[in-house]
C-alpha cells in the first residue's frame, strides 16, 4: 500500500461495505494544504499522527502541537494489539509494520521539549497586538513604540525591554508629540498592564533569545526522512491567545524566510494547526485578512498548511476555499449549529454518486472519515468513505523517561537550553536614566553652589541704609504688593466671570 510520492491515509469502502480501493494524499499537491475536522474521540488525532508519519518516510519535516500529549506517541515504535491488526487486514494493508520516527520535542515553557522562543522585535506590534487584545489606538502606541525603538537602535527583545521602551516613551511624550504624534499615557498603561497579564502567564519565557531557528524545523535525518517537530501544548492550552499567537508567528515566520519554490514534488515543510479556532475566534478583521494572504502564498514557498478542529465553521470562509485535501470524521447534529456544520462540510466535497455525504458524516465510525484529496491537475477527488488505516507509531504518549531521552540526544540539544540575555533596550535605557539622573544631580549641585556665592558676594558687598532710603523702599514694596494682588484677583476673577 505505500507507494512513491503518494501517502497512503487507508481504503475507502462501497456502500455495502466492501472493499474499493486506496485512498492516497499526493505530495507534490500538499502543500495546496489540507483540513482534519471531526467531533472529539472521532479519530482527528490519529489522522493527524498517520499524515505525520506518511511525510516523514517521504523527507518532509513536520511541525505539529500536541495538545493532549498523545503525539508524542510518534517517538516510539508501535505495539502489537488486536484493532490494529484487525483494521489492516480488513483494508487489505499487507505490508503494515511498526516504526518510531524522528521526533524534535519543543515548549513555550522549556519542560517537556526545548525551548521555543522569539524575540518583541520578531514577532511585531500586529501579532503582538492580537496577543494582547489590544485597542485600535493601544496598537497604534504599540506600532510607535517599535518605531522608535527602529530610529533609536533599540533591541526589543523581552517583555522587560518592552516595558522599559513604554515607560520611558511616557517621560518623553511633550519630545515624542510633535515627531510621532500623541503619546497618550493611558494607553501606555493599558498596554503595560496587559503585558503584566502576559507574564503571569508564563508568556515571560516565550520572549527571548536564543530566539527558534526555522531552519531547525526542516530538518532531515542522515536516511532521508523529515524530522518530526512536536509543540508540548497541553499546560501551554490553559493561555489559549498565547498558544494562536505562537502558532501564528511561527507561521507568518516562515512565509516571511523561506524562498520562492513554485510547486515542487513534494513540501518543504508541513506544518498542522491543532485547535485552529483559537487563531480565528475574536480576532480582528485585518489579522484574518492576513492569514489569509498567508495561506494563499505560503504555497508557493513549499509548505502545506493542515488545519485540525471539532467544526469546519472554525474556519473562515476565505481561509477554508484554500484547503484542498479534506478529512472529514463524524460530526453530530444535535443543534442547528451542529446541522449547518455537516451541511457545510458535506457541500465542499464533490459529490459521490453512491451516497448523500451529509448522511453520512453523521453515521461514521471511530477511525472512519470522508476522504477527498488533489489528484491530476489539482482537482478534487470524489469524496470516499475510507477507513482510515492504523499508526505505525505508537498510539498514546511517551513517559516522561523516554522524552528526556529523546530530547538527550536531539539534533539541537543544548542549543537552546540556556537563556542569553545581551544588551538590549532595557539596559540601553537604564543607562540613559541612570546617566542623566547624575547629570541633573551634577546640574543641582552646581546651581546650588553658584547660588551661595552670589548670595555670599551680595551680603559683603552691601552698604547700611539710612532711615529715610529704608523708608522709601518699604513703601514702594508695599504698592507693588497691593498691585501684584489686585491683578491676580482680577485675572482669576474674570475667568470667574
Amino acid at each position: 500500500m505505500l507507494e512513491e510520492g503518494r501517502i497512503y491515509l487507508g481504503t475507502s469502502r462501497n456502500p455495502d461495505d466492501s472493499i474499493n480501493k486506496g485512498e492516497y494524499l499526493e505530495l507534490k499537491y500538499a502543500n495546496r494544504h489540507g483540513l482534519v475536522t471531526g467531533a472529539t474521540g472521532t479519530g482527528k488525532t490519529v489522522s493527524l499522527q498517520i499524515l505525520a508519519e506518511g511525510f516523514s518516510n517521504a523527507g518532509v519535516p513536520v511541525f505539529c502541537a500536541d495538545v493532549k500529549g498523545d503525539v508524542s506517541g510518534l517517538g516510539a515504535k508501535g505495539v502489537e494489539k488486536d484493532f490494529l491488526a484487525k483494521r489492516a487486514d480488513t483494508i487489505g494493508f499487507d505490508d503494515y509494520e511498526f516504526q518510531e520516527f524522528p521526533v524534535i520535542f519543543w515548549d513555550l515553557f522549556g519542560e517537556k521539549g526545548h525551548q521555543a522562543r522569539t524575540t518583541i522585535s520578531e514577532m511585531g506590534p500586529l501579532i503582538l497586538s492580537r496577543l494582547m487584545d489590544l485597542s485600535e489606538t493601544q496598537e497604534g502606541i504599540l506600532n510607535m513604540a517599535f518605531k522608535i525603538a527602529d530610529d533609536e537602535g533599540l533591541l526589543l527583545l523581552d517583555l522587560k525591554d518592552l516595558r522599559s521602551l513604554l515607560s520611558n516613551m511616557a517621560d518623553r511624550r511633550k519630545e515624542l508629540n510633535d515627531e510621532y504624534g500623541l503619546v497618550s499615557t493611558q494607553s501606555i498603561g493599558a498596554i503595560q498592564r496587559q503585558l503584566l497579564v502576559i507574564e503571569q502567564q508564563g508568556g515571560e519565557a516565550f520572549f527571548g533569545e536564543p530566539a527558534l531557528d526555522i531552519r531547525d524545523l526542516m530538518r532531515t535525518t542522515r536516511d532521508g526522512r523529515g524530522a518530526v517537530s512536536i509543540l508540548a501544548a497541553d499546560k501551554l492550552m490553559s493561555s489559549p491567545r498565547l498558544y494562536a499567537t505562537f502558532l501564528l508567528w511561527l507561521l507568518s515566520e516562515l512565509f516571511e524566510e523561506l524562498p520562492e519554490v513554485g510547486d515542487p514534488d513534494r513540501p518543504k515543510l508541513v506544518f498542522f494547526f491543532d485547535e485552529a479556532h483559537l487563531l480565528f475566534d475574536e480576532a480582528p478583521k485585518v489579522l484574518i485578512e492576513k492569514v489569509e494572504q498567508v495561506v494563499k502564498l505560503i504555497r508557493s514557498k513549499g509548505v502545506g498548511v493542515f488545519f485540525v478542529t471539532q467544526n469546519p465553521l472554525d474556519i473562515p470562509d476565505a481561509v477554508l476555499s484554500q484547503l484542498g485535501n479534506r478529512v472529514q470524521h463524524a460530526l453530530r447534529a444535535y443543534t442547528p449549529r451542529e446541522a449547518k456544520a455537516v451541511k457545510t462540510a458535506a457541500d465542499t466535497f464533490r459529490p459521490n454518486p453512491a451516497f448523500d455525504a451529509e448522511d453520512v458524516i453523521k453515521n461514521l465510525g471511530v477511525g472512519e472519515a470522508l476522504v477527498s484529496t488533489l489528484e491530476s491537475k489539482g482537482i478534487p477527488s470524489i469524496v470516499q468513505r475510507t477507513l482510515i488505516r492504523p499508526p505505525s507509531s505508537r498510539l498514546g504518549p511517551l513517559d516522561e523517561r523516554e522524552r528526556k531521552d529523546l530530547m538527550g540526544v536531539s539534533p539541537v540539544a543544548g542549543e537552546y537550553d540556556r537563556d542569553i540575555d545581551r544588551e538590549s533596550a532595557y539596559e540601553v535605557l537604564q543607562e540613559r536614566a541612570e546617566k542623566a539622573a547624575k547629570e541633573e544631580a551634577e546640574r543641582k549641585k552646581r546651581e546650588e553652589y553658584e547660588y551661595k556665592q552670589k548670595k555670599k558676594t551680595r551680603s559683603s558687598g552691601r552698604k547700611r541704609q539710612s532711615v529715610t532710603e529704608a523708608a522709601v523702599k518699604s513703601i514702594a514694596r508695599s504698592v507693588a504688593s497691593s498691585l501684584g494682588r489686585a491683578l491676580v484677583r482680577g485675572i482669576l476673577g474674570s475667568l470667574k466671570r
